[in-house]
């Protein structure tokens, strides 16, 4: 047990569908400094509020600010979380947790505030176009879903757009895609970007390939694609060059991943740079860095250019989201 009475600190949180990171962070010259962070498995909780008592029993403080950073939309102080299901309130955690300033917000909008926080070295490349300061950010992030943002440049600094822009519809490039998008909307009704680019999406690609007899799949990866993370199965496998057929769906995924990018940054004229976080983009980072991410991502006709001189980085700053929440916690006060 770490006993942190004798400093103040605020509570900072990234809810995912998946997992849950909770941490404890003091004001910092530059940015929120984390004293303690830990990670909780979300599906295994009946609320956000059990998993806060839990931190809390484990670390015990004296907390009075705290924002979370929510895998869904927020409206009007409270969320239902997409891929799990909790109802999350301010008023609720406030309560219930008897802290005096609570913050929901949408957990892209929470990374997104990280961005400007971030150091050189926390982000990878994958051009060499430098940013121009005073210009509009995207961020997209796939994981376990889809999440989008903006950074719009007002009054000397970044304003956080939320959006909900990864269940916009998925639209296709191609004939191939094409025959995707046929596949999933028979499958799902409405197909959404996040059917696609998302871990789950990855799956939905590869199954596509094998039912369209565009892949033939060994024995062995059958079995393993039945364990609980088969988009980890397809990646590991993709990226050791071990199968064909996953080295097709990752190429893919990667594409279609590009060109949802370029949208992005079409849409709100980020050409302050384009951010990509979430779980999947450090795990993919040596296939980010081959040409099919930066050729889809540019590939928009007679914007090709402006594409290409907008720089494009990976995130590799695990904890951005939860460093975002800090920030938000601490301009609480």
């Amino acid at each position: 047990m770490t006993n942190l009475k004798d400093e103040t600190f605020v509570l900072a949180g990234d809810i995912g569908g998946t997992k849950t990171h909770l941490g404890l962070f003091t004001q910092g010259k530059k940015r929120p400094l984390p004293k303690v962070i830990k990670t909780f498995s979300s599906p295994n909780a009946p609320d956000l509020e059990t998993i806060i008592r839990q931190f809390l029993e484990i670390h015990p403080t004296s907390v009075t600010h705290a924002c979370f950073g929510i895998a869904g939309p927020v409206v009007n102080g409270a969320s239902k979380i997409t891929n799990l299901p909790w109802d999350v309130s301010e008023v609720r955690i406030r309560e219930q947790l008897n802290f005096n300033h609570v913050r929901l917000v949408n957990d892209l909008t929470a990374t997104a505030m990280a961005i400007p926080l971030l150091n050189s070295d926390e982000f990878f490349p994958l051009n060499h176009t430098e940013p121009v300061k005073g210009r509009n950010l995207a961020l997209i992030a796939p994981g376990t879903g889809l999440g989008i943002a903006m950074l719009i440049y007002q009054n000397d600094g970044y304003v956080p757009v939320p959006s909900e822009g990864g269940h916009a519809d998925f639209a296709p490039n191609n004939e191939t895609e094409d025959e995707l998008w046929r596949y999933l909307h028979r499958r799902y009704g409405h197909v959404s970007i996040e059917r696609v680019v998302s871990g789950s999406g990855l799956v939905n690609i590869y199954r596509w390939l094998k039912d369209s007899n565009r892949l033939n799949e060994p024995d062995g990866l059958r079995q393993k694609l039945k364990e609980p993370d088969p988009a980890k199965t397809i990646t590991d496998a993709a990226l050791a060059n071990k199968d064909v057929g996953c080295v097709k769906a990752l190429n893919m995924f990667t594409s279609i991943f590009g060109a949802v990018a370029g949208n992005l940054a079409l849409t709100g004229m980020t050409t302050g740079g384009v951010y990509l976080g979430g779980g999947i983009p450090p795990k993919i980072l040596s296939k980010l860095k081959e040409d099919i991410f930066m050729e889809a991502f540019t590939n928009k006709g007679r914007f090709k250019e402006l594409l290409e001189n907008i720089p494009v980085k990976v995130i590799l700053n695990d904890k951005a989201a939860l460093m975002g929440a800090a920030h938000c916690a601490i301009m609480l006060k």
